[in-house]
């Protein structure tokens, strides 16, 4: 029997929760991938909330399901206003809420922005094990120095502990030269150099993670800089529909990532239809497909960012909270049936 109480997960909570579990994460993030690829889970397009009068700024929710073991329902609303930066805060701030899924009641209430960066950099991560495993993986570009591309690092150093060499690039070179004081910190026997700019980051990187704030798209196709090299295009928005025409292209959910103008959006409504995004990860995390057919083209991973990746590495963040009796309990946050009033 399900009580009136309410479990809140502050930053506090949830930071401890996630720090070292790289290899869950990606449990957590893979699982739910095979399970919506499966059909036991609902998907709704996010719901964008903008401002008109600051077209930079949004708020986006994405509710989801979850079956199989984790039988749980949840939405993220995640605000990304990039000017926070100028006031000392970080982009992206964020709840996720959980619910019941025998009974629709909400259980939990977790600070939101660190479960989606560690599931973005998972999905990114596991998109360049699967597309990048046949290629040298040694020398790695990141394209936007912010949050999200360390954490995308700090993943593919778990996937590729080979890696040697990390080209960084961002419009801003203060920001750049600060993310590579972070790296040298963070990681050992690495080497971290700061690009002029973003060609010279695929002029000497093999695998490359676009993670910016960019409406339009901006890079062009060019075929000796981009032959036999993965991109992770994390942001959506950075590449133009030329260069996405002449890539093998794999998005998370096809029929997600066509939509809000990202550059796979606006390639649609160039050509008239979806033949050129031909393959799901799903494809690739079960078998059906695998990269090495593709030895000299652009693979690119155009990942939207599903729900239930925030769903099943909350639930993981919930159930260990649990299990620790962390977090803040609020009794009768519920009210009674409304027999018993």
């Amino acid at each position: 029997m399900e009580d009136n109480s309410l479990r809140i997960l502050g930053a506090q909570d949830v930071r401890p929760l996630l720090e070292g579990q790289e290899n869950q994460i990606l449990e957590a993030v893979q699982s739910a991938y095979q399970v919506f690829d499966q059909g036991d889970s609902d998907l709704p397009h996010s719901i964008f909330l903008r401002f008109p009068q600051e077209p930079k700024n949004r708020i986006i929710g994405l509710p989801s399901y979850l079956g199989e073991d984790l039988a749980v329902a949840g939405m993220k609303w995640i605000a990304s206003f990039p000017g926070n930066h100028e006031k000392g805060l970080d982009r992206a701030s964020a709840v996720v809420v959980l619910n019941s899924a025998s009974t629709g009641r909400p259980k939990a209430l977790l600070e939101g922005s660190l479960i989606s960066a560690k599931r973005t950099a998972a999905s990114a991560a596991l998109g360049a094990k699967h597309l990048h495993a046949h290629r040298n993986a040694t020398a790695v570009g990141l394209i936007g120095c912010g949050l999200i591309n360390l954490e995308i690092f700090t993943f593919l150093s778990i996937v590729f502990p080979q890696i040697q060499q990390v080209h960084l690039y961002d419009l801003m070179p203060e920001r750049a030269d600060a993310f590579k004081t972070k790296c040298e910190e963070q990681f050992e026997g690495k080497t971290f150099t700061v690009a002029p700019d973003y060609p010279d980051v695929f002029a000497n990187s093999d695998l490359i993670a676009f993670a910016t704030t960019a409406k339009e798209p901006y890079v062009s196709k060019d075929a000796a800089l981009f032959s036999g090299k993965t991109i992770l295009h994390i942001s959506l928005r950075d590449l133009m529909p030329e260069l996405v025409l002449s890539s093998i292209n794999v998005a998370d959910d096809v029929d997600h990532v066509c939509r809000a103008q990202t550059s796979i959006h606006l390639t649609e409504q160039q050509v008239g239809n979806r033949d050129f995004i031909p393959y799901q990860l799903a494809d690739f995390l079960l078998g059906r497909v695998d990269s090495q057919q593709w030895e000299n083209e652009t693979l690119i991973f155009h990942p939207f960012g599903l729900g239930v990746l925030d769903l099943s590495v909350s639930e993981m963040v919930y159930r260990a909270a649990l299990k620790n009796d962390i977090g803040t309990l609020i009794p009768g946050f519920l009210p009674e049936y409304w027999l018993n009033r």
